[in-house]
């Protein structure tokens, strides 16, 4: 037994001296809590921590407010509570930390001997809060805490130098979100203060080399000044000495070296700065094996230099190693991180760039890492940004190689598996666990086990450093073997696997989908077909075009009103149809799909932006697509074909209601609400089972919500607002506030069949990422609507009238009921009603249908 194993067991015997009611009972939990943190340090025992928390806990309760010693227990328990965090990722524990600290603080005033101490630890949690969910406000704060620690720790405090360089940290932190100059110069300023208070000799001056170093690279970075480089190299050397061969952190130092020295090779030309980074880099790559979570990042590391090397002198055998270091990346064992993903997204860059045979395969393997880290997140739109960071160009790029190498399928598998990354992660995450947790009690237990294994990984690779390389090795092999027993149940055994093109394919059984995929590279569309392989249309646009087009026609969209901005509108239109559309209509025709079909575009990147539905030459007796195929939209293939999944029973009562708010909170009135709702309820009030109308004060965000508990089909008239900035909080305005897309995401509404957005912009998204598609319309489409129309833009009040009465004339069938695959069709018709010259184009243009 250790001497702490034995401390350990003596406290739990003075405790037990210590009965309830005894004086000094809150003082012996306090002190085991405390041995057994010590121990779950050295060990990391997960319940010694637990237990710590519930002895802390209790010695709490001992000390109510007023309690001398309370101050401690708050910042005691808010530390263990955070220890917590650290490794199972559970944000609920970082939040009462958090508050913890905070009440500790008050209970230290200035002047009180422990204030630096609970202003750092708050400053601590909310750093680490920041990291995990990014809220600027959290950082800024905790500099301001940092600030007021370090003036109680003025020169001579033993924790000084402590104090100085987690402010400088936070510093930086800062300045690599908000690139504020100024925050990094201060940063520097500090890590230079924190080095002299750390002479050769102190336990902590590793750390103050190195960060100083970082961030004299940043500023070199920023503002190219060599001497910030030359002097990071040194301090970086210097570094090194003290990490000799057998320490643990030794790998890191040589990498950092080695990242400097490539710098100023590319800054300077000095070939044998480039030599001695190679040779670095490759020292750090053996202390890395296979496991070690930052394996992938020497990998990368090592390739690009050899890849500069080769292109100043041209040696076939240092791009052959670069590319035979990429290759390592396909046959890793473990869940893959965010820097294996980045990893090889670096290699699809490099290897699509020089035409190498390992391109697609390099996407491949990217493709597979996203969909591992996607499965380690929560469906939450606080992880929306990671989404984003995550995919950026990966599907498109994928795409464009696949097809440029003959893969047709494998293009369409590929651009579906990092396209709509969140809508995707909702509904294919969240439903297999569904069926899963009451499959059995097999089933049941896998579930849960599952989810604590993605939160412990999650949270493991979030805060990787080199001490944690064990620990992330250990949770990806359980999180490893949770999938692979998930995946030995019958029925299961594709969870979290992308869909195949056999599956998908599926998607194309009411008519042809058409991917329109715009790339780096190149611009192809592609037919998916009910029975044959995918049809590959070469279409003569740039990637340079189409991103022009979408800026040209996002400027001229809120503009519509004007004759100019007609005019320019059917020039956009005209450009689509000559160099996007015409082409894949010609296939299309070649392929024996007959006028007046029904066809669907599935369109990526900026083609996403764009009214292809709209297309067309605008000329006398000219073609445009609406005279030859009734368009819709659907954001992946794998969305459609699970609302062709959800087949309605036709005997089964259909419940409609309409939701019209003309007098929203803060809004301007909206006169047209009530004429509309009352056409709709003349036109479908004889026709279904039961109609609810919603208006005025009852059309409110829970009395919507609670309507769709009970009805499947809606018809939605009020303010569409877009919010480009926050796509989650793009709302529909209801009487007491907005009906938020971050709020219909959390809805668990049943059977859904059909809804009509007679709002204004619900198909409007986020411009910076088109292909994730978070906007109203899709937001009501991934919450189970099959059938879904929107609007790309305003519309005019006697245009929706005029729509709405044509529409639902045509939604019911020959039977007397509504039928929620004649929406397009019904869409359709009513549109060709208005193509007078009083009726502007971008009006008659406004409406799209999303689904079946």
């Amino acid at each position: 037994m250790s001497d702490l194993d034995e401390a350990i067991t003596l406290r739990r015997d003075v405790l037990l001296l210590c009965p309830p009611g005894h004086p000094d009972r809150s003082s012996s939990l306090n002190n085991l809590a405390i041995s057994l943190i010590h121990r779950f340090r050295q060990r990391g025992i997960m319940s010694d921590l637990d237990e710590a928390i519930e002895l802390h806990l209790d010695a709490l309760l001992l000390r109510p407010p007023g309690h001398p010693d309370r101050s401690m227990s708050l910042s005691n328990l808010g530390a263990s509570l955070r220890n917590r965090f650290q490794q199972r990722g559970i944000i609920s524990d970082l939040d009462e930390s958090i508050e913890l600290h905070r009440d500790a603080l008050l209970l230290r005033p200035p002047g009180h001997s422990d204030r630096s101490s609970s202003l750092n630890n708050l400053a601590n949690t909310l750093g680490d809060r920041f990291e995990q969910r990014g809220i600027m406000s959290d950082l800024d704060e905790s500099i301001e805490l940092h600030r007021d620690a370090l003036l109680l720790r003025p020169p001579g405090h033993p924790d000084r130098s402590m104090s100085l360089n987690n402010l400088a940290n936070s510093l930086r932190d800062r300045f690599l979100q908000r690139g504020i100059m100024s925050d990094l110069d201060e940063a520097i300023k500090l890590y230079q203060a924190a080095l002299l208070l750390r002479p050769p000799g102190h336990s902590d001056r590793f750390s103050s080399l190195n960060n100083l170093a970082n961030s004299l690279g940043d500023r070199f970075q920023q503002l190219g000044i060599v001497s910030d480089l030359d002097e990071a190299i040194e301090l970086h050397r210097d570094a090194l000495l003290l990490r000799p061969p057998g320490h643990s952190d030794r790998s890191s130092s040589l990498n950092n070296l080695a990242i400097s020295l490539r710098d100023r090779f590319e800054q300077r030309g000095i070939t044998s700065d480039l030599d001695e980074a190679i040779e670095l880099h490759r020292d750090a790559l053996l202390l890395r094996p296979c496991g070690h979570p930052e394996r992938s990042s020497s990998l990368n590391d090592l390739a690009l230099s050899l890849r500069d090397r080769f292109h100043q002198r041209g040696a076939q055998s240092d791009l052959d190693e670069a590319f035979s270091l990429y290759s390592q990346l396909s046959h890793l064992s473990h869940a893959a991180s965010r820097s294996d993903l980045r990893v090889a997204k670096s290699w699809a860059a490099f290897a699509d760039t020089l035409d190498h045979g390992s391109a697609l395969l390099a996407y491949k393997t990217a493709l597979k890492f996203l969909d591992q880290q996607v499965a380690l997140l929560s469906p939450s739109f606080h992880h929306f940004d990671v989404f984003r960071e995550a995919v950026s160009s990966l599907a498109t790029d994928a795409f464009s190689c696949s097809v440029r190498h003959g893969a047709l399928t494998t293009a369409v598998e590929l651009v579906e598996q990092s396209r709509a990354v969140f809508w995707t992660q909702l509904a294919r995450f969240s439903t297999p666990l569904d069926e899963l947790s009451v499959s059995g009690d097999t089933g049941a237990a896998l579930a849960e086990e599952f989810r604590l294994s993605s939160f412990r990984l999650r949270n493991a690779f979030d805060q990787s450093t080199e001490d944690q390389s064990l620990q992330i090795r250990q949770l990806a092999m359980q999180w490893d073997d949770v999938v692979s027993r998930i995946r030995m149940l019958p029925n299961f055994s594709r969870f979290l696997l992308p869909p195949l093109f056999s599956d998908l394919q599926k998607a194309a059984e009411g008519g042809p989908v058409v991917i329109v995929n715009t790339s780096q590279y190149c611009c192809d569309a592609l037919i998916v077909l009910s029975d044959q392989d995918p049809v590959h249309v070469p279409i003569g646009i740039t990637h340079t075009e189409v991103s022009d087009l979408s800026s040209e026609f996002q400027s001229l969209s809120k503009q519509f009103g004007s004759l100019d901005a007609q005019l320019k509108l059917v020039s956009i239109l005209r450009k689509l149809w000559h160099g996007v559309v015409g082409p894949v209509v010609q296939a299309l025709e070649a392929s024996n799909i007959r006028r007046g079909s029904r066809i669907w575009w599935c369109p990526t990147a900026e083609f996403a932006l764009l009214p292809l539905h709209a297309a067309g030459a605008y000329g006398k007796k000219r073609d445009c697509l609406s005279h030859i195929y009734i368009s819709s939209y659907t954001p992946t293939l794998a969305t459609l074909v699970r609302a062709r999944q959800r087949v309605s029973r036709d005997a089964s009562p259909q419940h409609f209601v309409a939701i019209g708010q003309g007098n929203p909170d803060g809004e301007k009135p909206l006169e047209c609400v009530a004429p509309e709702v009352a056409i709709v309820a003349k036109c479908l009030a004889p026709a279904v089972s039961s109609f609810t109308l919603l208006k005025d004060s009852d059309a409110t965000v829970k009395g919507a919500f609670d309507a769709l508990n009970h009805h499947q089909w809606l018809h939605l008239a009020c303010h569409g607002m877009p919010n480009q900035r926050r796509p989650f909080e793009s709302s529909f305005a209801m009487r007491d506030g907005p009906l938020m897309i971050k709020d219909i995401i959390r809805s668990n509404w049943q059977n859904l069949q059909f809804a009509f957005l007679s709002a204004c912009h619900t198909t409007v998204g986020d411009e910076k990422s088109p292909d994730e598609s978070i906007h109203l319309a899709a937001a009501m489409q991934f919450s189970g609507f099959r059938s879904v129309i929107g609007s790309m833009w305003s519309i005019r009040d006697e245009v929706a009238q005029e729509v709405v009465s044509g529409f639902y004339e045509n939604l019911i069938d020959d039977s007397g009921r509504l039928d929620c695959t004649r929406a397009a069709t019904a869409l359709h018709k009513a549109l060709k009603k208005l193509q007078r010259s009083d009726i502007p184009l971008e009006q008659r243009i406004v409406f799209v249908h999303i689904g079946v």
